[in-house]
């Protein structure tokens, strides 16, 4: 007489294993199937294309009515089973009992919800079953729906949704999509292809609340920051958890899942179970792949013979929305650990592979997944790679190729092809001026303008230079930004721009670049690029400056640190010098007055810092930013509020100065210097901004210099007003921002671009203005003090000491 089986879930794992067993030996069990969904097993991966059209319901069917009944099985589906009795080996489900010899338990998982106020309003679903299909199916055109979970069964529904004419946003935590899968440049790629289909995606965006119409219908998700999306329907596809409640009641070992051995058995040996309701070795399951596996070893455990589930490397290709994406092994970032990486970006190919020692140990491709299979073998068969390391990248048909030749280019551009477009210079002109006798940049430069103004053509005219001098003619190596690529600071800065690129992953991908994540070089300026271009949308990367910009103070040679106040124009008051002090005598700073006319705390321990800023900014002060690629200081004089040779009001103007400008991020340090009459006291004429007050009004001067090269200003303008003064500043120092190579003072890239470029563009009032207006749009993000977001106890934990290393042990 056949034993008595019961299978507690119709899902994939279970399916797969009745084949097994069926196959194997069909008389072995008589076997009832419980599903608390009205229908047998369906192939739950090919929901996503039900849900976009592509398929029917019938189509992704694995086993219907017809296979069961052939096989014996006695189906009660749309039954939930509410009590497992393990003593009396009895089932109990919605319509009755039935006893048992041996019990599967295949319960899956249940969909996490997060508790957001408003998550049981109508319309609000998870993205588990066909049910939850069919409602965003029946939403159509014209609805809008928002998603809330950048992982693949969250970007499937957008997809399947977006397919069928809804208006989709998906907001993810995370920051770039698919965290788990795929490194932050597949990301990148992934989200830009969304973008493309019309899918608005939100990253870094943390959801706050669910807000209900009238009827108790959801009509909108709130985000932290406020802003509201509009839905007709929200999903929430934000992961999964093993449903363990019934093993749990039933007295099994529950961990994460219910614990199994290598042989799928649970706590009870009459017990066994599979799928991602499992835990085994520690580990739970959420790939198909595993679960097969496991199919398999139950179905050979019901039948006395041996079988031992082993875990293995699992290689993830996924498809969404007709995005390739693969990804295997581990790709998070370590010591010891090389990347290759290939980018393509005119065909949106990404290849990143991971090495340690000479074995691959991880892989993420996105575009072009065939080759992964190669390479998932050999990251599972731990494959020495050192011999085909040149070549790994290009997978295993690997051909070379040559590089274009650039001058072959310029040399078939016509004579009237524009050149220059500042100054309107075309090919032939400059090819004129090269056969009269301009033998190099600077002389035609000086002949036709052409590279003069803002540079960007440099390269191109050193290359008509070449090709009409030949070998005459030598044409400089550009130089590039670092290793990471041939691309050179002023390439950057124009690409950044053209291309719309607003995050580092867009610039690493678009522009070519040869490591996965940039370096220490070229990290900084890029940050700086892309805060400056996009200060909306980009938002700064802390681990892309250096230490002294990370810690908001100056590391001196002992490891201690400065910390120095802003003192608006020079000025101060006694309440501020007693806090000063007091600061110094608590934390036992050396007091040091500098050259900028403020007051310099040197010898500050890092965990410190956090302490000490309270104490200054509970005294009114801020940041001196004097460890910034950013505006220092203003230094003035008395100006004529005090001295009798004053003309304007300096102080006024400087402190004035000041408060607009601090915070500013610009490509090096910036000072300026206000002197109130022009005796200069206040050495505004070697300044990178310095006005000099006269009887008429101010003269502005710019680009000078007072350190390793000494220079003088070069005057910009001269203004009547104090108000004008200021807006010719603040334009200057936004004409820097959006020009300048990074690390260049302004005297050298006002060297660079000519000062008649910037005085005639500055003149325009309408440019000015939109300068301004470009600053201030900055300012508004960036213009606060980093002292007083960084004293916050939740953030000064992380300039605390790991371990205090000095203390002793009691005995």
């Amino acid at each position: 007489m056949a034993k008595k089986l019961i299978v507690i879930g119709a899902g994939m794992a279970s399916g797969r294993m009745l084949e097994h067993l069926i196959d194997a030996n069909p008389d072995a069990y008589d076997i009832t199937l419980f599903n608390a969904e009205p229908r047998g097993n369906y192939n739950r991966l090919m929901l996503s294309p039900v849900l976009s059209g592509e398929k029917t319901y019938e189509e992704i069917v694995t086993h219907d009515a017809a296979w069961y009944e052939e096989r014996g099985v006695t189906c009660r589906f749309g039954e939930k089973v509410v009590a497992i009795d393990t003593e009396k080996k009895v089932v109990t489900g919605e319509k009755g009992a039935l006893p048992y010899d041996k019990l599967v338990i295949a319960t899956g998982s249940n969909p996490f919800i997060i508790p957001l106020p408003g998550h049981d309003l109508q319309g609000v679903i998870p993205y588990r079953d066909l049910e939850d299909t069919e409602a965003m199916m029946a939403l159509g055109a014209g609805k809008r729906a928002v998603v809330i979970g950048g992982g693949l069964l969250g970007l499937e529904a957008a997809a399947g949704m977006a397919a069928r004419g809804t208006e989709v946003d998906v907001v993810h935590i995370m920051g770039h999509l698919m965290e788990r899968q795929l490194d932050e440049a597949a990301g990148y790629l992934l989200r830009r292809s969304l973008t493309e289909k019309g899918i608005r995606v939100h990253c870094k965006a943390n959801s706050k609340q669910i807000l209900s119409d009238a009827n108790g219908h959801v009509r909108a998700l709130q985000l932290d920051d406020g802003t509201e999306l509009p839905c007709d329907l929200l999903v929430m596809a934000v992961g999964i958890r093993p449903s363990t409640a019934l093993g749990k009641e039933a007295g099994l070992e529950v961990n994460r899942g219910i614990v199994v051995d290598d042989h799928m058995v649970t706590s009870n040996p009459d017990v066994l179970a599979l799928g991602e309701c499992v835990e085994h070795a520690g580990a739970i399951f959420g790939l198909v792949a595993p679960l097969y596996d496991q199919a398999k070893v139950l179905a050979k455990t019901l039948l006395g013979e041996e079988a031992r589930f082993v875990q293995k490397e699992v290689a993830t290709k996924l498809k969404v929305t007709g995005c390739d994406l693969f990804s295997a092994g581990d790709f998070a970032e370590g010591e010891g650990r090389e990347d290759i990486v290939f980018r393509d970006p005119a065909r949106g190919v990404y290849k990143r592979l991971i090495l340690e020692g000479n074995r691959l140990i991880g892989a993420v491709m996105y575009g072009d997944t065939a080759d992964g299979a190669w390479f998932h073998g050999l990251i599972k068969d731990a494959t020495e790679v050192e011999e085909m390391r040149e070549t790994l990248i290009f997978g295993p048909a690997y051909q070379g190729g040559a590089a274009a030749d650039p001058m072959a280019a310029v040399a078939a551009l016509p004579r009237d092809a524009e050149i220059c477009g500042c100054n309107g210079v075309c090919k032939g002109q400059i090819e004129d001026a090269i056969n009269a006798g301009a033998g190099d940049l600077g002389a035609v430069r000086a002949t036709t303008k052409a590279s003069a103004s803002c540079g960007t053509c440099t390269g191109l005219v050193e290359q008509i230079l070449g090709a009409t001098l030949g070998d005459d003619f030598v044409i400089p190596a550009a130089q590039s930004v670092c290793g990471c690529t041939d691309l050179s600071h002023e390439d950057v800065r124009r690409l950044i721009k053209s291309q719309e690129l607003k995050s580092q992953e867009a610039v690493w991908q678009e522009l070519g670049w040869t490591t996965r994540n940039g370096c220490h070089v070229c990290r900084p300026a890029v940050n700086f690029y892309l805060l400056a271009d996009w200060p909306l949308d980009y938002v700064d990367d802390p681990q892309s400056r250096f230490v002294n910009e990370r810690n908001h103070a100056n590391i001196q040679k002992d490891g201690t640190y400065s910390v120095m106040p802003r003192m608006w124009g020079g000025m101060t008051t006694p309440q501020e010098l007693m806090a000063i002090a007091q600061a110094a005598e608590k934390y036992g700073a050396t007091v040091k007055v500098t050259g900028g006319q403020r007051i310099d705390l040197l010898g500050v321990k890092k965990e410190d810092l956090p302490a000490i800023w309270h104490d200054l900014n509970e005294a009114g002060m801020v940041s001196g930013h004097a460890y910034t690629k950013g505006l220092r200081t203003v230094k003035t004089c008395v100006g004529s509020e005090w001295c009798r040779f004053g003309t304007q009001d300096s102080t006024g103007l400087g402190i004035a100065l000041e408060r607009r400008l601090w915070g500013s991020w610009t490509p090096h340090k910036v000072k300026l210097g206000v002197s109130g009459c022009p005796r200069n006291c206040a050495e505004a004429t070697c300044k990178d901004v310095g006005i000099v007050c006269v009887d008429s009004g101010f003269q502005i001067g710019v680009a000078g210099a007072a350190g390793m090269d000494v220079k003088e200003t070069e005057r910009l303008v001269d203004v009547p007003t104090e108000q004008e003064a200021i807006e010719w500043t603040v334009a200057f120092v936004q004409l820097y921002r959006e020009h300048a190579k990074y690390l260049d003072r302004p005297y050298k890239w006002v060297a660079k671009v000519g000062l008649d470029w910037v005085k005639e563009t500055l003149a325009d009032a309408a440019e000015r203005q939109a300068l301004v207006e470009r600053f201030d749009l900055s300012q508004s993000v960036y213009q606060k003090d980093p002292w007083a977001e960084r004293a916050k106890p939740e953030v000064a934990r992380r300039f605390h000491p790991l371990a205090d290393l000095t203390l002793e042990a009691a005995e």
